[in-house]
């Protein structure tokens, strides 16, 4: 499996994750992110022994996009401290059912987790194990009853952005988890991993990546040029 490199260095290495392949082994035993780029930066770099790369942070399984892995334990820990911090910007773009009621906007909820069924879910602040989720979005077209937006996650809780656009009444298009009674079994969920932005945990100058979606349905209906100019 090829995986697009959209960065690299000593330290760190940024790609776009494909859809539908886990960041690391899981049940399924498919192959996963993770395992992939350790075979690779073995073979391409000759290293003996095991090598060293570690997950920066997470994409849910079908979803695409820019995802950053540390090539040394250094790097992991800063870029640990980065995320904590809260600075890591992340933006998505997603494709939603329906028309938004606000053209921009923050979203805050509180999430709970229900490990056994893998599903979450919005609950009261004081719920147990509660935790807060806050994103920004923009709405940036609409057309056949679906909405383009970008997303700016300030949070990174578990299946954030699909909770927190379906509690607003707008899922994500394909999602058969948080939008089972408007989308069809089959169809690919639209929400990709559109930018990555940080200071370099050892270089300290900004790094800046973008992936875009692929030209295809849902996302054809807004053409490359389109999202690349309303972003």
């Amino acid at each position: 499996m090829e995986i697009p490199i959209l960065y690299e260095d000593n330290h760190l290495l940024i790609v776009e994750k494909p859809i539908n392949v886990p960041v690391q082994e899981d049940r399924s035993k498919d192959q996963d992110l993770l395992t992939i780029l350790k075979q690779d930066l073995k073979m391409r770099y000759n290293k003996p022994g095991n090598v060293y790369l570690s997950l920066v942070h997470r994409l849910d399984r079908p979803v695409g996009g820019a995802i950053i892995l540390a090539k040394t334990s250094k790097a992991a820990s800063r870029m640990a401290d980065i995320l904590r911090k809260r600075e890591l910007e992340r933006k998505y773009l997603a494709i939603v059912r329906g028309k938004v009621a606000s053209r921009n906007g923050t979203l805050e909820h509180y999430l709970q987790k229900d490990r056994r069924k893998n599903e979450v879910l919005v609950v009261h602040p004081n719920a147990e194990n509660a935790k807060k989720a806050l994103l920004h979005y923009r709405v940036l077209g609409q057309k056949d009853k679906l909405s383009l937006i970008e997303v700016r996650l300030v949070t990174g809780r578990s299946h954030q952005i699909r909770v927190q656009l379906s509690a607003i009444g707008n899922p994500l298009f394909g999602d058969q988890l948080y939008g089972k009674r408007i989308n069809n079994v089959g169809q690919q969920i639209a929400l990709w991993a559109y930018e990555l932005s940080f200071i370099h945990p050892v270089k300290k100058e900004r790094i800046t990546v973008q992936s875009n979606p692929p030209k295809k349905f849902p996302w054809n209906i807004w053409n490359k040029h389109i999202i690349k100019n309303e972003i």
